[in-house]
């Protein structure tokens, strides 16, 4: 089936109380991990690009995968830019083929983030892309991106509904103490900050620098309201052991697919858990 926007799929999830996966690519054999993961556990998932990824892969190779990958499927995919920061990317990436995107504008002012993302909000959902806003500042570093700690500002509830309203966005991501990257200690996230957040919107809301937390804190968040959750890290650590201890165990392997088979085999494992968890297992279905 051709690819989805992220909108369509949060449909049911917000029906049905669950969360849908959605995860970072780079590259081929993290695409086939994460479809192969979907195909497995019978799940919707979103697929994500960084300007990084779009950096390095290109964004025509980025949509031809993804588009590939969602015509070989069974379940619903969608493509979704991840932090777009500037309204100039969010249209490259509307006019390349993604089904959704991802405006970041949570360092600029409340205003300033409202006419940003209304902008995108307009353009895209004239051609049924779905946006994704951003209100708080999530710590650490996604790509060219990065907050630190002491910046790191969590969503305040009344601007939330506001933001939302003003905005018209699909889904809202939210700062409640997470953040991207491995965590040094162990995350305190802010529940009831999500539980009055989640009471103010009608719309899905998504979390941020989900890899690492804990799947008790994980089932929480998405019995609040989290419907979407991000997931890059935990990938990238899985894709590197899948790599290292091939060549641990053979150092003089040369041939690429015989180091990347089993880091794909690594990843595909970490997206069936993480699908599990979320509570998306068996939903691929479209009603």
């Amino acid at each position: 089936m051709p690819l989805v926007s992220a909108k369509v799929l949060m449909e049911r999830a917000q029906k049905e109380s669950y969360a849908i996966g959605a995860f970072n690519l780079n590259n081929l054999e993290i695409l086939q991990a994460i479809i192969l993961a979907a195909e497995e556990e019978k799940a919707p998932v979103i697929l994500q690009a960084s300007q990084g990824a779009i950096k390095y892969a290109g964004v025509e190779y980025i949509v031809a995968m993804a588009r590939v990958a969602a015509e070989q499927t069974s379940v619903p995919i969608a493509l979704n830019l991840d932090h777009g920061t500037s309204f100039e990317q969010a249209m490259k990436c509307i006019r390349a083929g993604f089904s959704s995107v991802m405006i970041d504008g949570s360092k600029l002012s409340f205003e300033e983030n409202v006419e940003l993302t209304k902008r995108i909000v307009d353009v895209a959902h004239s051609v049924g892309v779905s946006v994704e806003g951003e209100l708080g500042r999530i710590a650490g570093t996604e790509d060219d991106i990065s907050v630190s700690e002491k910046d790191a500002l969590l969503t305040p509830p009344d601007q939330a509904a506001e933001f939302v309203e003003r905005t018209g966005v699909d889904l809202l991501a939210v700062a409640i103490g997470t953040a991207h990257g491995i965590y040094r200690g162990k995350p305190a996230l802010d529940f009831e900050r999500l539980k009055v957040i989640s009471s103010l919107v009608d719309i899905p809301i998504v979390l941020h620098g989900a890899s690492g937390i804990s799947d008790d804190d994980i089932r929480r968040a998405v019995s609040l309201g989290i419907r979407k959750i991000n997931i890059d890290t935990e990938l990238r650590v899985a894709f590197v052991k899948g790599i290292t201890d091939t060549l641990h165990q053979n150092p003089d392997e040369i041939d690429p697919r015989k180091i990347l088979g089993p880091a794909r085999e690594g990843m595909t494992k970490v997206v069936r858990e993480k699908i599990r968890l979320f509570g998306s297992s068996g939903k691929g279905e479209m009603k």
